[in-house]
């Protein structure tokens, strides 16, 4: 299972969601934690360091960010995308999975769009 670093745009109702389906869910809400107002390389930082997948709708400057990472040979943990205008239902269903059934290792170092 997937430890989970919410960036701060993220949709709460989606995490009610995910919640509900994967109960023992192990998740850090940036905005709730000392990462509130995090610059993304911070974020992604943080996150390679601790061993937690970043998910997020910034398809734009946290992709960037995690692509030079990337480029500069850091370890990523992963970045998982997830459009804004997705439905809700398809998204907790989507993440879900992806949280449950992935391990750690199948996603570090990767910039993933949900759906996948």
């Amino acid at each position: 299972m997937l430890r989970i670093l919410l960036d701060e745009n993220f949709n709460h109702r989606i995490l009610r969601g995910i919640e509900q389906l994967v109960p023992d869910l192990d998740y850090i809400i940036a905005q709730d934690s000392e990462l509130g107002r995090a610059s993304d390389p911070v974020l992604l930082a943080w996150a390679a360091e601790h061993q937690r997948v970043i998910i997020t709708h910034d398809i734009n400057t946290v992709t960037k960010y995690a692509n030079e990472r990337l480029r500069y040979g850091k370890p990523m943990a992963g970045v998982v995308i997830v459009p804004e205008d997705m439905a809700i239902g398809t998204a907790v269903e989507e993440l879900a999975i992806l949280i449950a059934c992935s391990e750690p290792e199948e996603i570090e170092n990767q910039v993933k769009y949900v759906p996948i």
